[in-house]
């Protein structure tokens, strides 16, 4: 594919999607990422880190997400649906990446870093879709806002969500991505 290609077709699979029985290798994982690390970065910060999750860590990553949905949602607004979809995602995903972002405030703005990160994010993604791995980046607030309480961060990292990571199951078609006319969002000035 080209470069072209691999971009419009880059989409979010959800883990639904995935099959399951096929395993992403070690040799897959650092490929993806070492494509990650090639993102941009101002003042060459680099700020992208993260952690990669396989196997049965995957389980303690949805009870951790259940009990903190079930601690932080009012009774009332809870979703047995949700639910569900947060113990289910980790454990359809071959691999969870918890993408965290490590701050260097004396040197630049946050959402600098922030955007090299998702930078970083859209380099996986890409990859994937090459690669023909499903990919879906969530930002639940059980980690984003309290994911120190599941891995370790540094003082100076912040968790800006998962990315989770499976083969697509081959008897699944993926709809075509759909954008508005790219002439809607331009103003011309000259």
């Amino acid at each position: 594919m080209t470069i072209t290609d691999i971009i419009q077709n880059r989409r979010s699979v959800f883990p639904r999607s995935y099959d399951t029985t096929r395993d992403i290798t070690k040799e897959v994982i650092l490929h993806i990422l070492e494509n990650a690390n090639f993102a941009p970065t101002h003042k060459l910060t680099e700020p992208f880190r993260c952690e990669v999750l396989k196997g049965n860590i995957r389980q303690d990553l949805a009870d951790f997400m259940i009990n903190d949905y079930l601690q932080h949602t009012p009774v009332e607004a809870q979703s047995e649906m949700k639910m569900q979809k947060i113990s289910e995602n980790p454990l359809l995903s071959n691999v969870v990446i918890v993408l965290k972002m490590k701050r260097h405030a004396h040197l630049i703005a946050e959402w600098e870093e922030i955007a090299s990160v998702a930078m970083a994010v859209q380099n996986m993604w890409l990859t994937c879709t090459n690669l023909g791995i499903g990919a879906y980046w969530s930002t639940p607030d059980s980690m984003v806002l309290r994911g120190g309480n599941f891995i370790k961060l540094a003082e100076d990292e912040k968790c800006l969500g998962l990315f989770y990571m499976g083969y697509v199951n081959t008897d699944i078609t993926l709809p075509v991505p759909k954008r508005s006319p790219i002439m809607d969002k331009i103003t011309w000035h000259g």
